[in-house]
């Protein structure tokens, strides 16, 4: 199973005359927006799940494809930034005949208009829960680790690794009745710190 997971946002290429580069954008991620169904669950990321992770050594892929980079944090060609929409990227596209024919040229036509990112979720970094209508939402608070952002052609579903696990714990927790017991026990802590303070 994969270590990491992917999720799918819009991306568009700006075209510039040949003597400037030619700038791909795009959003790796979106806040506050339950997602389509991701194999029994929605999910919705929280504003500030990004802030450990805007300094990680992150590339951008075509198609998450390690053969054909298309910039880097670390050497300037890749910039991210967060704001109230959610987590945008720029990419300075390498000017290579392959880049144009591959990445360029599709995105240009409207071909290719999707990006997505790998990521790995922090420990205690997300919150499950079910909601009045019976769907489970996973909120994703903190991430560990942010691998790639990456124009794709074919958006992929989660790959079936730690989302999936970690829904099956919680699914487990719940019909266990562990997930009740946790929170009377948080009640009961937070009573008795109130009746200890007065």
């Amino acid at each position: 199973m994969s270590e990491y997971e992917k999720r799918f946002f819009q991306c568009e290429v700006r075209a510039q005359n040949e003597e400037e580069t030619t700038k791909i954008t795009g959003f790796g991620s979106v806040f506050n927006k339950r997602s389509e169904n991701l194999g029994g669950f929605r999910e919705i990321i929280a504003p500030g799940a990004f802030d450990n992770v805007l300094e990680d050594d992150v590339r951008a892929f075509f198609n998450h494809d390690h053969n054909f980079i298309l910039g880097r944090t670390t050497s300037g060609t890749l910039r991210l930034s967060v704001n109230e929409e959610g987590l945008a990227y720029e990419i300075d596209a390498p000017q290579t005949q392959t880049i144009r024919d591959l990445v360029l040229a599709p995105m240009g036509r409207g071909d290719v208009n999707q990006s997505s990112f790998a990521f790995r979720v922090a420990q205690n970094g997300e919150e499950w829960e079910e909601d009045d209508e019976g769907v489970i939402v996973r909120t994703i608070t903190k991430m560990q680790r942010l691998f790639d952002v990456s124009p794709v052609s074919m958006p992929a579903y989660p790959d079936a690794g730690s989302a999936v696990r970690s829904l099956n714990a919680w699914k487990e927790a719940r019909e266990s009745g562990a997930i009740k017991k946790a929170v009377n026990n948080k009640a009961a802590r937070e009573r008795f710190l109130e009746l200890i303070k007065n």
